[in-house]
């Protein structure tokens, strides 16, 4: 068994939840996404979150807006939909119900 890979097949599983999680405080930046869920130490590159969110803005999950920068050309901010919240909460009770499984085997 590859750990590295199972490791890695476990982030990618929950990054669309964690992403539904981040955008449920308030809209976001693809680089700040980014350094959020790198801070939390939930590794992610560029090439793996732009067509995650590019497919959760065609799901109707996800909308964006284009916001002036002082820094450069405008910003596109991604912001959840009615729809995305409907599917974080259906995620989130399924993370509870995964994790109290976990917990149940580990005990």
């Amino acid at each position: 068994m590859n750990v590295d890979n199972e490791k890695s097949q476990m982030r990618k599983g929950m990054l669309e939840y964690c992403i539904l999680l981040l955008l449920r405080k308030e809209q976001a930046y693809a680089s700040d996404i980014i350094k959020k869920l790198k801070d939390v130490h939930l590794i992610v590159v560029e090439g793996t979150l732009y067509p995650l969110l590019t497919r959760m803005k065609n799901d109707g999950q996800l909308s964006y807006e284009w916001i002036e920068s002082t820094q450069g050309p405008p910003r596109k901010y991604y912001q959840l939909t009615d729809k995305g919240l409907s599917v974080l909460a259906e995620l989130e009770v399924s993370w509870k119900e995964l994790s109290d499984t976990v917990e149940q085997l580990s005990n």
